[in-house]
């Protein structure tokens, strides 16, 4: 059987948000810009080469950058101009994945007839979305999907990168392994620390030794796409397995008040994007990250599926009590995440016998959990007449973490999510 051709392409739009505010703003080409304010949420090139990088805070931004522009962000436009990227894609081929606001895949087997061989179709993506959008994207072109990411990333900034069918290992084997999907600092350091910096020597690294390093799952993942062995094809539509939000802290202590704030506004992102979608989750999760970046996790099958606010902040704030128990030495923490997985459809709220039954709060149809879920829907309507800021929960609205606007919030999350459904194979 003849080797596939390389006509899977990763199109990323390079510095999408701060070439946005570059492109909005002649005064701001060349120069560093940072979008946000007491955090940084995206950077420029320009500002990058100064170390400058989303999450940091925006004191240490201009310690390192002095000249460094912070902009407030134009999210409509945002969305807009990714929206017309991607149509520049969909001329291509009807086959396009898109797994963020500025990035998506495209199988172009099928248009190579019409359009040209593969790197030429790249070529056509890059100068349209440049003539058309005054924008710069970075294409990778390969067999696989996992490879065009890598590809892309490698071609930046405004670059095309090929790599041919029977050229995948010589091209992969002397990169660093930061730039396979899933490594992050963390399994970096991991890697380093065993010896391992480069894809090549992942690949050849015995997947036992992968297995006792990374865990089980990510070992094995992580192994399989150093070897480029990556059977996932393009999805034009797929339900996302998980939903999920995260909020960095910086440095904070893990007081309850810290915790029950912070998840709470989790919590309620996370719920409200569950029922938005009418879907409920069974399986809890949360993550505490420590000050040296050290990640634990905690999880909760619950006997029903739940997208009630109040009951996903109660169960994340019981479950980040416990990772801190387990750690009895960690009092600061710098990021708490929650997600909600194995999602059903939302079913018709059946009202439960009265019984005395336990975990009363964690059952839709008990009067609690009937509560609830009225409660959350009369919130529901509100937002989508007046906004998310009209109404909600005492704990949400006084929470530190709306110092990020809520734009940037659904942008960022919905990219995450994205990237933590495509690690696996066949999401």
């Amino acid at each position: 059987m003849a080797p596939r051709p390389a006509s899977i392409l990763h199109a990323d739009l390079d510095a999408f948000y701060a070439s946005v505010e570059q492109l909005l703003d002649p005064r701001l080409r060349g120069r560093p810009v940072a979008v946000g304010g007491g955090v940084v949420l995206a950077a420029s090139y320009e500002a990058k080469a100064f170390g400058v990088h989303g999450g940091m805070s925006g004191r240490r931004a201009k310690e390192l950058c002095p000249e460094l522009v912070f902009v407030g962000g134009h999210f409509r436009e945002y969305q807009r101009l990714g929206d017309r990227a991607m149509a520049v894609l969909h001329d291509m081929t009807p086959l396009v994945e898109r797994i963020s606001i500025d990035e998506a895949f495209a199988d172009v087997t099928g248009s190579v007839h019409l359009l040209g061989p593969p790197p030429h179709i790249a070529d056509t993506v890059r100068r349209r979305v440049r003539d058309e959008l005054g924008l710069a994207i970075s294409v990778g072109v390969a067999t696989t999907k996992h490879l065009a990411k890598v590809a892309s990333q490698v071609a930046k900034p405004d670059g095309l990168v090929v790599v041919e069918a029977g050229t995948e290992q010589a091209f992969l084997e002397p990169l660093p392994v930061r730039l396979l999907w899933g490594v992050g600092p963390v399994t970096e350091a991991k890697l380093a620390a065993a010896g391992i910096t480069t894809i090549g020597q992942l690949g050849a690294s015995a997947p036992e030794a992968l297995r006792l390093l990374l865990g089980h799952a990510a070992g094995a993942k992580l192994g399989a796409l150093a070897v480029n062995a990556d059977p996932r094809r393009i999805e034009t539509t797929r339900r996302a397995s998980s939903v999920g939000a995260q909020s960095a802290l910086g440095r904070r202590r893990a007081t309850d008040e810290v915790l029950r704030s912070t998840l709470g506004y989790l919590a309620d992102r996370v719920a409200t994007r569950l029922r938005a979608k009418e879907r409920a989750g069974r399986t809890v999760t949360v993550r505490v990250r420590f000050r040296d970046m050290r990640s634990v996790t905690r999880s909760r099958t619950l006997p029903a599926p739940v997208s009630a606010t109040l009951t996903l902040t109660e169960v994340a704030v019981d479950l980040a009590r416990m990772a801190l128990a387990d750690h009895p030495g960690e009092r600061d923490i710098t990021l708490l995440a929650v997600s909600v997985s194995h999602l059903d459809d939302e079913a018709v709220l059946q009202l439960e016998l009265p019984l005395a039954l336990e975990g009363e709060q964690l059952r839709p149809g008990t009067p609690t959990g009937a509560g609830r879920w009225a409660l959350d829907r009369s919130v529901d309507r509100v937002r989508q007449r007046f906004g998310r800021g009209a109404v909600g929960y005492a704990a949400v609205a006084l929470s530190d973490d709306r110092r990020v606007p809520e734009e940037f919030r659904e942008l960022a999350e919905a990219e995450r999510v994205a990237d933590e459904d495509h690690l696996a194979f066949g999401g």
